[in-house]
């Protein structure tokens, strides 16, 4: 099933769709809620967009395998990515301490310079050890390494489906 799914290009695109879902909603975070960014979750914006990108990318022909397989890659890459900045930003906010903090400004490559190039969305300008939202008892970081997470059982899913020898159908 996840061999055949994997192959086709809505599951793909939904991928890219509940990336972009993410990032809207952070958006939504920010200037509707006025919950500033901080740079732990500036970075966890880029995993999303990279996320959004694997799943542009497999989207592009997935019945190729060096681009379904480059899709998966991206996506296994961004999610783990993710699922561990996720964890030391929920490590920052449950164990506060002045010998661990975040920095004030990102540090991209200088070939990805994301926070100059659309800083609307990737400037950091909150406070990374602060929780200033919850939802079920959970902070905004906690709620990513679930989000991060899931994302990452399934594509680990996928490329086991993608691995795994296919089985035959009985014979009668």
């Amino acid at each position: 099933m996840l061999r055949h799914l994997a192959t086709m290009r809505t599951p793909w695109l939904l991928l890219a769709a509940s990336a972009l879902i993410l990032e809207m909603v952070a958006l939504f975070f920010q200037y509707g809620m006025r919950l500033e960014p901080c740079v732990m979750c500036v970075y966890q914006r880029v995993a999303v967009l990279g996320i959004f990108a694997a799943g542009i990318l497999g989207a592009l022909a997935p019945a190729q395998p060096l681009v379904r397989f480059s899709g998966l890659g991206a996506w296994l890459v961004a999610s783990g990515w993710g699922l561990k900045i996720a964890y030391e930003h929920v490590d920052l906010q449950l164990d506060p301490s002045p010998f661990k903090q975040c920095a004030f400004i990102p540090d991209f490559p200088s070939w990805f310079k994301v926070d100059q190039w659309l800083p609307a969305v990737f400037e950091a300008r909150g406070d990374c050890t602060q929780t200033v939202w919850q939802f079920l008892g959970l902070s905004m970081p906690q709620w990513m390494m679930v989000i991060f997470g899931l994302y990452l059982l399934v594509a680990l899913a996928v490329l086991a489906g993608q691995l795994l020898p296919q089985r035959q159908a009985a014979k009668a």
